[in-house]
């Protein structure tokens, strides 16, 4: 068991585009972006490889379990470090699935629990288009 979730995080991480460092201000504009488009929170989801990710703040991350399948992740206080990763993975001690009460996200020397889960709209924020505010 502890080998099949090695694997999922090191897919995860491998898997995972770079993430581009930004400040705090492009971070909180990008979670409340994500935040119009995310649904009630969920205990878990289907999750086989991390897509991708992107860092919305010290203690979110919104991460992509299939091109279009998103969900944004908080994690529980302190999480030192995180907004500023490289990469990410997601553990999944129960297999292919991601649940708030078992899992954690992973960078570098890090680990943070996570605290709650909510899935994004991710195809009506695409079809909705550039956010309006935005300058």
């Amino acid at each position: 068991m502890r080998t099949f979730i090695a694997a999922i995080v090191l897919a995860g991480v491998v898997a995972a585009p770079a993430a581009v460092a930004q400040t705090r201000a492009t971070q909180q504009k990008n979670l409340e972006r994500f935040e119009k488009y995310a649904g009630a929170p969920i205990d878990a989801f289907d999750f086989w490889s991390l897509y991708k990710f992107q860092l919305v703040g010290p203690e979110k991350v919104v991460v992509w379990s299939t091109i279009n399948d998103a969900y944004l992740i908080t994690v529980a206080k302190p999480c030192s470090g995180l907004e500023f990763a490289r990469g990410i993975g997601v553990t999944s001690k129960q297999r292919h699935v991601v649940s708030r009460k078992f899992d954690y996200v992973t960078y570098g020397n890090g680990r943070c629990q996570i605290a709650e889960i909510r899935p994004i709209d991710y195809r009506q924020m695409l079809k909705d288009g550039p956010d309006q505010n935005a300058k």
